[in-house]
């Protein structure tokens, strides 16, 4: 029984998960994978620094949707109660990364994170990490 409940959660987490990845990608103009793939060009130290920028930026995001759906689990009386809790989480993540654009006036994030401003993809991160944190938190509440 508990193996089926590992996969029963496993097969609705990892969709979970894709889905906020992709969503994340919508949510910004430049074309993530494309960029950390370019990244391998040591020739042109712009497309390494906006590489780990993008990187970070995404992975920031990840680890945040991580932190949240592994409290969803632990916490979730049901795969509906995961569920719900994810997309909140992916939501808010979401408008963090809107709220982090409005709050930085005369940086444009959007911006920033692909010409290579490596200090914009960590603070991201620690952004998304952090809220990621506290909204695991939050469900447990």
């Amino acid at each position: 029984m508990l193996l089926i409940n590992f996969l029963r959660y496993l097969g609705v987490t990892l969709p979970l998960m894709a889905f906020a990845i992709f969503l994340f990608t919508l949510t910004t103009p430049y074309q993530e994978f494309k960029i950390m793939f370019d990244g391998d060009d040591l020739e042109n130290p712009l497309k390494v620094a906006a590489a780990k920028a993008v990187a970070f930026d995404l992975g920031g995001k990840i680890l945040g949707i991580s932190f949240l759906l592994a409290s969803a689990i632990y916490h979730a009386v049901s795969l509906w109660d995961l569920v719900v809790w994810a997309l909140t989480g992916i939501v808010f993540l979401v408008g963090i990364y809107y709220l982090f654009e409005l709050l930085t006036p005369g940086i444009t994030i959007r911006k920033e994170i692909p010409n290579g401003n490596v200090g914009v993809g960590i603070f991201s991160f620690c952004l998304s990490l952090a809220t990621g944190v506290l909204m695991a938190a939050l469900i447990s509440y």
